[in-house]
């Protein structure tokens, strides 16, 4: 579904992103994690057309993505759901939902956006409960629910997450990832970008592993669990399962 070929990505003459080869197949999903600048949100980004000055190749489901804007990219079926969530805080719950299919309102798809919001309030009840609450008074666990639930509303086929779980507690973040699990028996294809490399890949078919801007390591989940260069510097010393149930 998703091919990148030696992609380099730059900030004006900075490097952020070194040549960095990966593939994401139909209804995978694809952990990406990393340290702190290894360049993990460049990468989403940079598929998303925010940041337009790169190299490489960039190919989803056959077609480049070369030059396109990211409204152009959205409606190619590509959604990210971004770090810091993002919202519009004065604007209702409901609001912020509806921006998610801006698009697809322009287009006059008034009646299957209007079932894709009643799939997505399933999904999260909470927002139902919020819907006419400003998207800025809600915690940060809603918040996030709140910035995946107005990604969904684009009906992406490629569902881009960047860092959901950042600073929440343990619960929610099972929460979320669940949440994911869900979307994942339901067809839809994730790449995941997770400091969280325990919890990104309990849950996740594969994993790449990027330091300054190139891929280290690549696999399967359950051997990038394993492999001792992985527990040592992404899982600390204390590795345990993420669902074990243990404290």
């Amino acid at each position: 579904m998703l091919r990148i070929r030696n992609l380099k990505c730059y900030y004006g003459r900075i490097r952020a992103i070194s040549g960095v080869s990966l593939s994401v197949r139909e209804q995978e999903l694809i952990a990406l994690i990393g340290a702190n600048g290894a360049g993990k949100s460049t990468l989403l980004q940079t598929i998303c057309g925010l940041l337009p000055s790169w190299e490489g190749e960039i190919e989803f489901e056959k077609n480049s993505l070369h030059g396109l804007k990211p409204p152009e990219i959205v409606k190619k079926g590509i959604s990210l759901v971004p770090e810091g969530r993002l919202l519009f805080p004065p604007m209702s719950v409901l609001d912020n939902l509806k921006l998610g299919a801006y698009l697809r309102y322009r287009q006059r798809d008034h009646e299957n956006v209007g079932k894709d919001l009643e799939e997505v309030l399933e999904l999260f009840p909470v927002l139902r409960e919020r819907s006419r609450q400003a998207a800025g008074t809600l915690s940060g666990g809603e918040q996030q629910m709140l910035a995946m639930g107005r990604a969904l509303m684009a009906r992406p086929r490629l569902l881009l997450l960047d860092e959901p779980s950042m600073g929440l507690a343990p619960f929610l973040v099972r929460l979320i990832l669940d949440v994911l699990l869900k979307l994942k028996e339901r067809g839809m294809t994730v790449l995941l970008v997770e400091q969280n490399a325990r919890a990104a890949l309990q849950i996740a078919d594969r994993g790449y592993v990027l330091e300054n801007g190139q891929i280290v390591l690549e696999g399967l989940s359950s051997d990038l669990l394993a492999d001792q260069e992985v527990k040592r510097a992404y899982l600390g010393k204390d590795y345990r399962e993420f669902y074990d149930g243990r404290e």
